[in-house]
């Protein structure tokens, strides 16, 4: 006979109902449990094994990503930028490590074809972007050109984030703890390369080597890469304090990692980051106004960091630590021209060649020309001198379909992120070359801020398991 009754929560399944009762006097065998079988067990026993080795190398990719630039590639005599060389020399090590970790995937027991539907069952608008990069990928063939460019800068994201998807949380926790690792180990290189003026790797561009720049790059291999991801960090830690909980060490870490962005010279980052700080430093302002409690400790603490962050800025602008950085907005040797210039390139082409692509050789012969000998700082404008017109809309919407995936599992700080990276994109050559810089940022959102998993209630968890259906009243 079932019996309505209230379920005693504090007991959980020794509650009071007599369902529950019924399931905590049987042994689990009478209450429908079979225990696996002998090869359900070894199945299992080999999946576990296989995702841990998926992890290693995950692990793998993640160190190459954040320490092996194409700089360093350069420096070692690997042609990954420059001419020549053979194949496998074109594609990043963490490429290699991130399509080894998909590819232990994928032979698990649930087979190949069960996997991959599994992957996109739960993210479908990956299958859009993925569309939009083979229609790319054709383009290449027909056209004859490199088309290695796209395997790094837009088709490893997807991959990585078909990896990380799919590791449980203790699996990502020492991809995590990675990050946090190679990026502090970033920002005290900055800093060593700024206040001794040894570069740890010389600055290239191509085959060029860039002398005189005075900007850090530590193992990022370019200033505006590291303190873009930097600026992404900062962001990660501000607004998602449960990265690291006590405040004692998040708030140094976070002064400690803003001071490094005077090191590695990016003014749009440093800009987008302090509107951020700011905005949300506002918003919380307001929220005590209208009557939010805070500790006594807390505010405490907090006004202690004001005058001790005012002392410290003050004492570093009177020694001078700010100046190379504050001549970047007075004097940018020609930055703001170049961004000028990138914009009336487009004017030289008529829309024949927009709609269906330039020629490489006139495209390079216009750069030289009008001093973009460094690149176009624009991505979409690049990408239009690249892949022409349709091809750019159509990456466009791809990367809006993979960006609303990522953002669906994303806790809400990613909004501050994927700002940065529109505000990178619109200023600087960015994605549009051959780099892993959109996957540093996408591993960066992956692994740093997840959407947080809601803990269900005993009753739910005991309804999930069956155990359990409420009596409708």
């Amino acid at each position: 006979m079932r019996t309505r009754g209230p379920i005693n929560e504090s007991a959980g399944v020794a509650g009071t109902h007599p369902q529950l009762q019924r399931y905590r006097r049987e042994p689990p065998a009478k209450a429908g449990f079979r225990p696996p079988s002998y090869a359900q067990a070894r199945t299992r026993t080999a999946d576990w094994y296989v995702e841990w080795m998926a992890t290693g190398a995950m692990l793998l990719a993640v160190i190459a990503m954040f320490t092996i630039s194409s700089a360093m590639l350069t420096n070692w005599k690997i042609h990954y930028l420059t001419t020549g060389g053979n194949f496998y020399e074109k594609l990043h090590p963490a490429t290699y490590f991130t399509f080894l970790g998909f590819f232990l995937l994928l032979v698990r027991s649930n087979g190949p074809i069960g996997t991959l539907d599994r992957m996109f069952s739960e993210s479908k608008l990956l299958l859009v972007y993925l569309l939009c990069w083979l229609a790319l990928l054709v383009q290449m063939f027909v056209l004859d050109r490199p088309f290695t460019v796209i395997f790094d800068t837009f088709l490893l994201p997807v991959v990585l984030c078909l990896v990380i998807w799919q590791l449980t949380p203790s699996q990502r926790r020492p991809l995590v703890w990675a990050v946090h690792l190679t990026i502090i180990l970033n920002v005290v290189l900055g800093y060593y390369e700024y206040f001794s003026g040894h570069r740890l790797i010389p600055l290239t561009l191509g085959d060029i080597v860039v002398l005189g720049e005075w900007r850090s790059s530590a193992l990022l291999g370019h200033p505006l890469t590291a303190s873009g991801l930097v600026a992404a960090y900062i962001m990660a830690l501000v607004l998602r304090p449960a990265l690291c909980p006590p405040a004692v060490l998040r708030l140094p870490l976070i002064a400690f990692c803003l001071g490094s962005l005077m090191a590695f010279g990016g003014r749009t980052a440093l800009v987008t980051v302090l509107a951020v700080i700011g905005l949300f430093a506002g918003v919380e302002a307001l929220r005590l106004l209208r009557g939010k409690r805070a500790p006594l400790s807390a505010a405490i603490v907090a006004i202690c960091v004001l005058f001790v962050a005012g002392a410290g800025i003050f004492a570093a602008f009177d020694l001078g630590i700010f100046d190379k950085m504050l001549l970047r907005f007075s004097s940018d040797k020609g930055s703001t021209l170049a961004r000028y210039a990138t914009f009336n390139l487009l004017s030289h082409f008529d829309w024949y060649e927009l709609i269906l692509g330039p020629n490489p050789v006139r495209v390079n012969a216009l750069q030289s020309q009008l001093g973009l000998n460094y690149g176009i700082e624009d991505f979409w404008i690049s990408c239009i001198v690249q892949f022409a017109i349709i091809h750019t809309a159509l990456l466009t919407i791809g990367l809006v379909c993979f960006f609303i995936e990522v953002i669906h599992r994303s806790s809400g700080a990613v909004w501050a992120v994927i700002l940065l990276i529109v505000v990178i994109a619109a200023s600087s050559v960015s994605f549009s070359s051959k780099n892993i810089q959109l996957s540093q940022f996408v591993m960066l959102i992956s692994l740093l801020l997840p959407r947080e998993r809601r803990s269900l209630a005993a009753p739910a968890r005991l309804a999930a398991r069956g155990i359990y259906r409420p009596i409708p009243a």
